[in-house]
């Protein structure tokens, strides 16, 4: 089992956390936000944590959104914009980011997953293939699709909302890329049609929420449609040599043992597995858990 977090990213930092909640510095502003796993004690006082802080997501009480997230509001400092830029560095790996305050208190990136990144990356080019077809399956706003395509890879991604499509597009632009196939519709229904169309895929990433909708009202629930994205998912990457699969799962109810068990049971012909929690170490050496993975090489 292992524990990774993104190593040397300038452009963003856990500066502390605690009293479930988290600041951040994204670029040079710093942002204030809930987070339910912070559960010890912030090193920081109030109020050098109120000195620091550019933006302030205030959640409403009873208020979420489809996928669970808190939904609240933003106190802004007058210097705070509403987006901005960052950038994402790795061997020859340039990504550029437009973040944005949303009213669910996500800014547009996850930063602990930028160790994924890293690893489709890597994949797709240690495989040296002229033809390497990646599937990215609740894709958010692109940073693994972005990954793929700049190591060469044809890309398919997919997510069920519109605005985040747009967003993703806007990233990819920004990061000076391109021909990245774009496909708003339910996973799990899309992953069943490319089975009866017999597609085929040498990467597969698999990043669903706990909870969300589809583009027409589809209800996800984890916990129950797992196991069937997860047979789905299996029927359609190639056996073939350095094929890769990274699940990636958010649920707090959910062990790294799970994400392996998933994982082992569909995927049968596993050359290299890797299992554990991605993590964000704050200024004070304390580790903030943000998901689950396992990654597979055929």
């Amino acid at each position: 089992m292992k524990l990774l977090s993104p190593q040397h990213w300038p452009d963003y930092e856990l500066v502390d956390s605690g009293g479930y909640e988290k600041l951040e510095r994204f670029g040079k502003y710093y942002l204030r936000r809930p987070e339910p796993q912070a559960v010890w004690r912030k090193h920081l006082t109030e109020q050098e944590w109120e000195k620091q802080t550019n933006a302030w997501f205030k959640k409403e009480k009873g208020r979420t959104g489809m996928d669970g997230s808190e939904k609240g509001e933003w106190l802004l400092q007058p210097s705070m914009p509403s987006q901005w830029l960052i950038h994402y560095s790795y061997k020859n790996l340039k990504l550029c980011f437009r973040l944005g305050l949303t009213a669910f208190k996500h800014v547009g990136i996850f930063p602990e997953q930028a160790v994924n990144w890293n690893y489709i990356y890597d994949s797709i080019l240690e495989r040296k293939s002229e033809s390497f077809k990646v599937l990215n399956l609740f894709a958010y706003t692109g940073g693994a699709s972005m990954a793929a395509r700049a190591a060469g890879a044809e890309v398919t991604h997919v997510d069920s909302v519109k605005q985040t499509l747009s967003w993703s597009r806007e990233n990819m632009e920004l990061s000076r890329l391109d021909a990245i196939r774009w496909v708003c519709e339910d996973a799990l229904k899309f992953v069943k049609r490319e089975v009866k169309r017999g597609k085929r895929y040498d990467g597969m990433i698999i990043d669903p929420p706990a909870y969300g909708r589809g583009p027409t009202g589809e209800k996800w629930v984890l916990e129950d449609q797992i196991a069937e994205l997860m047979d789905a998912c299996s029927r359609l990457l190639f056996s073939e040599p350095l094929s890769f699969c990274v699940l990636n799962l958010y649920s707090m109810g959910f062990s790294s043992l799970i994400a392996e068990n998933l994982v082992r049971d569909y995927f049968r012909e596993i050359s290299q597995i890797e299992f554990g929690e991605l993590f964000l170490p704050d200024g004070f050496d304390r580790k903030l858990p943000l998901s689950i993975f396992c990654r597979i090489k055929i």
